[in-house]
């Protein structure tokens, strides 16, 4: 079997020599030449992955037709605000029926989709293969170290969810099936908001109260919004919700946890992503997830916080008394367990 693993980042990259478990050949693509150069050689990915040596089976190239030739399934690891443009550069060499799944947690900036959103509304007619997600508390390193944790691969039809689900099934990495894409999608989405939020509080020396209370009230804006654009309240409380919601919020290895302390140091956005070499997808992903929120009718007053902090107009000190001295509700004020 032929697998193709389209993004050579951190998390592209671990899934590449997780999939080398049950595939016979994986193919890992990046836009750089000399990375692809520089994987085959070493057998590593220094820029994103440095020290973890890489199975023999897997293999890099820079070119989309040669890394989608053949290919029986592909994963889409590149991150949200690139993956339009990726898709239709590749669209010509997209395998008809292989499913496709996509490993992006964010929304596309102007036009709201989710990621399975841009698929089909990028490839169309050019196939009619299934399209689903994978996600959870799936840190990149610890995943690479070989350490256990678990995770979800969102697909409508159940027949190709188990199969995909077997593919990416190891010792170490248990998946489970959930035939719910768009909650799973935009619980993906939405953690990495909370999490910036997470680091403020970090940043500014709060305990772990704070922490618990912050995990929990973005749980239900989490939630709200799941519900109220067709999802099921019960994804909110496996690993595509609440597990990556606490490991992205907890963890010293999320990005985005990290950007969020950073802000607390009292330091400049375009300062901070000036600094980083990986993408943190909640930066980008705030204004979107205010804009659905918005067009769903739906309160998210962490996210308006973070949003405001990041744009300079509150400060983090602000941020959170402005959360704090809110209008007094009852604890599942908003939340319908319908959609």
């Amino acid at each position: 079997m032929r697998v193709s693993v389209i993004g050579a980042g951190s998390w592209g990259t671990t899934v590449a020599a997780l999939l080398t478990s049950n595939a016979d050949e994986v193919v890992l693509w990046g836009r750089r030449p000399e990375l692809a150069e520089t994987i085959n050689r070493r057998h590593e990915n220094p820029d994103y992955l440095p020290g973890q040596r890489l199975p023999e089976a897997v293999w890099a190239t820079s070119a989309l037709s040669e890394a989608l030739e053949g290919a029986e399934a592909v994963v889409l690891a590149v991150p949200s605000h690139g993956l339009r443009g990726v898709l239709t550069e590749a669209r010509p060499f997209f395998p008809a029926e292989a499913p496709l799944v996509s490993l992006a947690k964010g929304l596309e900036e102007g036009s709201l989709l989710r990621m399975t959103e841009v698929v089909h509304d990028v490839l169309g007619s050019a196939r009619n293969g299934p399209v689903g997600v994978l996600t959870g508390p799936n840190l990149a390193a610890e995943v690479a170290a070989g350490m256990p944790t678990a995770s979800v691969v969102a697909m409508a039809e159940p027949d190709c969810a188990a199969w995909i689900q077997r593919l990416f099934m190891t010792g170490t990495f248990r998946v489970y099936t959930n035939p719910d894409v768009t909650g799973c999608e935009i619980a993906g989405v939405l953690k990495n908001v909370v999490a910036i939020a997470a680091g403020v509080a970090q940043g500014l020396g709060f305990g772990d109260n704070a922490r618990a209370a912050l995990i929990t009230r973005g749980m239900a804006e989490l939630t709200r919004l799941g519900v109220a654009v067709g999802g099921n309240p019960l994804t909110f409380l496996g690993l595509a919700g609440i597990g990556d919601l606490v490991v992205t919020c907890t963890s010293p290895l999320s990005r985005n946890r990290r950007v969020g302390e950073a802000l607390a140091a009292g330091r400049s956005l375009p300062d901070i992503l000036a600094e980083m070499h990986m993408v943190a997808e909640g930066v980008k992903s705030t204004a979107s997830v205010l804009a659905l929120a918005e067009r769903a009718g739906v309160e998210m007053p962490i996210a308006e916080e973070v949003q405001a902090v990041m744009s300079g107009t509150r400060t983090p000190v602000e941020g959170v008394a402005a959360l704090m001295l809110r209008e007094a509700k009852a604890e599942l004020h908003g939340i319908r367990f319908t959609p």
